[in-house]
């Protein structure tokens, strides 16, 4: 397996070494232009070369350019946490992972989003399979927060000093 898996933020990918040690070669790619405020998103990167530093992993960054995001969840600004905008916001980050997946020779597609427990791994697991599916990829199905994986980034959080934020990232999920 030469997988290519998306990072959404530093305390989500810490349990992503312990469960895919072994299974092939893994790259990190942190692409997350939906992050608002700047800063925020500044506080997120430097948490994940935090971890990139404390795992060792290869990794790639992808560009911060949140008009991109703003133009894919449009028309769904007042949508509730979970709902439809969530759903975009899922399927525009795994695209854009799943291009750079195809560009630099990768044959599988991942992502830590399911390390919270406050993502719905199904709706993402569909999603992952569909866009994969589309760019000839296969789809890791790993369920990160089982077998007490959100505990366990929680407390590798705390032993690698890594910043744990309190909201998704979009401006929209601030205002809960």
């Amino acid at each position: 397996m030469k997988l290519l898996l998306h990072v959404c933020c530093a305390p989500d990918a810490t349990i992503a070494p312990e469960r895919l040690a072994g299974r092939g070669d893994v790259r990190l790619f942190f692409d997350n232009p939906n992050i608002q405020p700047l800063e925020e998103y500044s506080r997120r990167l430097h948490a994940f070369m935090k971890l990139v530093c404390a795992t060792g992993m290869d990794y790639r960054i992808g560009l911060y350019d949140p008009e991109t995001w703003f133009e894919a969840v449009r028309g769904h600004e007042a949508d509730p946490e979970k709902g439809e905008r969530c759903r975009l916001c899922v399927a525009f980050r795994l695209e854009r992972t799943a291009r750079q997946a195809v560009r630099c020779g990768f044959d599988t597609l991942g992502t830590v989003l399911t390390t919270s427990p406050h993502k719905d791994a199904a709706m993402i697991f569909g999603l992952g399979r569909e866009i994969a599916g589309r760019r000839g990829l296969i789809f890791l199905e790993e369920d990160f927060k089982k077998r007490d994986g959100f505990k366990r980034s929680v407390q590798l959080c705390r032993e690698w000093d890594i910043y744990r934020q309190n909201y998704c990232g979009c401006v929209y999920s601030i205002r809960k």
